[in-house]
């Protein structure tokens, strides 16, 4: 697959909205989830094409959703602190140039800790990881 560099650019701005509190590992973690969906093996992919098709599937990460608090930093309305997005940068070169094993076992969906409630997602997947306040899954029905 050919990745371009917006690809690289809107996982960074993902991994920023969805796990800047978690550490490069976390970020990792992040980051191979979106990278799993991206190689799901389909031609034509129900999660979109190319990391930023997937990253900006709507609803899928919520930081995109306009209606979210990151979103004005997302879309480039206010900027992100660059030492942050740097770090996330890292994150996403690594993941999608191979540097980094999957810490997630494969995983394709998480949510955070915090939730009240697991989502009805969750019912049925494969629980694969827990690392901060993300807890990772795949086959999820």
């Amino acid at each position: 697959m050919n990745v371009t560099e917006n690809d690289r650019y809107i996982l960074a701005r993902t991994l920023w909205g969805e796990a800047r509190g978690e550490g490069l590992s976390g970020m990792i973690a992040v980051a191979w989830s979106i990278r799993n969906r991206v190689e799901d093996g389909k031609e034509k992919s129900w999660w979109g094409e190319g990391y930023a098709g997937v990253c900006q599937k709507p609803y899928q990460f919520s930081c995109w959703n306009k209606n979210d608090p990151n979103y004005p930093m997302l879309s480039g309305a206010k900027p992100i602190p660059f030492r942050e997005l740097a770090q996330c940068r890292i994150a996403a070169d690594q993941v999608i140039d191979g540097k980094v094993e999957d810490p997630t076992n494969g995983a394709t969906h998480y949510y955070a800790a915090s939730m009240p409630s697991a989502p009805k997602w969750a019912n049925g997947a494969k629980k694969t990881l827990t690392l901060g306040n993300h807890i990772f899954f795949r086959d999820v029905p």
